[in-house]
């Protein structure tokens, strides 16, 4: 069923509905009255139980698809997933999630450009419109959020298209859309997506404006991966840290299941934050210097040094001390800031000559220490225990990076999140069909411990199709 919020055909709820619409026409208070007073089940306590009465009692049926396209802005990721809460014959938990099918796409040329002339205030003023194109900021960002939906809907259909699947089994789209201004001590954050678009293209209803219901009281609104992180890799064995090398780094740390309290939640608290830079920088600088769009396994950066008083002089930015809960973005880092980090430091070190391969060390270096440093508190340091981190996101496939974080992390093991199950390229996009998932539920998807609001919260609205 293509919407979720429809009733189902049942024997408790046909004549309820024929009854209501043979008096759609005219209805009187007197008749809408006794019609609520005479049907219990609309007095419901809490939206779970009023959700239990609809298509959403079938959640661990159907199929969810998730979309992310994050800051790096390398290209689109959607997945098609389905997610498992029963309990088997031998009291053991079913596999909690089953990947079904992939897909990733590259943005459209032009609208990568204005996407990323969009992440930057007034960024759009560098543009030359071609004809029928907008020339203002506000215009623009309309004319992208009609474009993203666009092209998000075609990477939809692909996907279904190449699993075979047909679009009554998804109950629904998690759709993060592209952030282009997050400004958390501001409180408010923008994702640019037309959900409505997708919605009417795809036939499939779409969960989107994920961050700003956590914001409403008194979060980030980011990170909100570590919510699914929790659900899909905590364990009892031992601490985990999930590390996202997307275009910012963050983490998230999974202490020890050692029992659950009343709500059959993990009693430890889970920390979530970025730390920092990561493939944003990398991949900016690389395009700059090279023909090619990233530093492919990290072997540009491999070939160069470290410029040590640079790596210090980078470390100097003020978001690097501030304390967590934190989030950060483009706002924050982007080639200008670096570009005029490199204009002091050639001001202040005139003697000392590096190449552009030892700035894209240095720049790899500062996502590996400002991980590894925030990451190193929440390990036992004892050789005897098997703390692992473990790395999804595009710097995964960056060898030397992860190969710089394990120097780092001496004393634990660095891996890919594909041990645990899950490729690396995939978990935020799954993550966001979690998210969904969690709405249509009327679950809460944020963790208040990690991005600092008050309470937990139903993330996103939903744009029924």
């Amino acid at each position: 069923m293509t919407n979720p919020a429809s009733m189902t055909d049942t024997p408790d709820n046909t004549h309820t509905d024929l009854s209501l619409n043979n008096e759609l026409d005219n209805p009187s208070d007197d008749y809408l009255d006794a019609y609520l007073n005479n049907n219990d089940d609309l007095n419901y306590e809490t939206l779970t139980e009023a959700l239990e009465q609809t298509v959403f009692e079938n959640f661990d049926d159907g199929l969810y698809i998730g979309m992310m396209s994050g800051t790096s802005l390398d290209g689109m990721d959607a997945v098609l997933c389905q997610f498992n809460d029963k309990i088997d014959s031998k009291n053991e938990t079913q596999q909690p999630m089953r990947l079904l099918a992939t897909y990733s796409q590259d943005f459209p040329t032009r609208l990568r450009e204005v996407l990323l002339a969009l992440c930057q205030p007034n960024g759009v003023d560098e543009l030359t419109p071609e004809a029928d194109e907008p020339s203002s900021e506000l215009d623009w960002f309309g004319w992208a959020s009609r474009e993203y939906a666009e092209f998000a809907s075609d990477v939809v259909n692909t996907l279904l298209q190449q699993a075979n699947t047909d679009v009554e089994a998804v109950l629904a789209i998690g759709c993060h859309g592209q952030t282009v201004r997050h400004r958390p001590q501001m409180g408010f954050s923008l994702q640019l997506v037309d959900a409505n678009i997708i919605a009417e293209r795809t036939g499939i209803s779409v969960v989107s404006d994920f961050r700003r219901r956590d914001m409403a009281v008194g979060g980030q609104g980011a990170p909100l991966v570590p919510a699914f992180h929790q659900a899909l890799f905590a364990t009892a064995d031992n601490t985990r840290v999930l590390l996202n090398l997307g275009g910012i780094a963050n983490i998230t740390v999974l202490p020890a299941i050692a029992h659950e309290d009343s709500n059959h939640q993990p009693a430890n608290d889970i920390v979530g934050y970025d730390t920092g830079p990561a493939n944003l920088l990398l991949d900016a600088w690389t395009a700059l210097h090279t023909d090619k769009d990233y530093d492919a396994g990290g072997a540009w950066a491999e070939s160069g040094q470290v410029v040590e008083p640079l790596l210090n002089q980078l470390l100097e930015h003020p978001f690097f001390a501030r304390p967590y809960p934190k989030s950060t973005g483009r706002e924050d880092f982007n080639l200008a800031w670096l570009q005029d980090e490199l204009q002091k430091f050639d001001q202040a070190s005139v003697y000392v000559r590096y190449s552009s391969a030892d700035v894209q060390a240095t720049l790899t270096e500062l996502t590996a220490v400002s991980a590894s440093t925030q990451i190193k508190p929440f390990l036992s340091n004892d050789t005897q225990e098997s703390d692992a981190v473990y790395v999804c996101g595009g710097g995964a496939m960056n060898n030397y990076l992860i190969k710089r974080l394990q120097a780092h992390l001496p004393h634990c093991t660095v891996q890919t999140t594909a041990s645990l199950g899950l490729d690396p390229t995939w978990v935020e996009a799954v993550a966001f069909a979690w998210l969904a998932r969690q709405t249509l539920m009327g679950e809460s998807g944020n963790l208040p411990a990690v991005t600092g609001a008050s309470k937990g919260v139903v993330l996103g609205q939903v744009c029924f199709a």
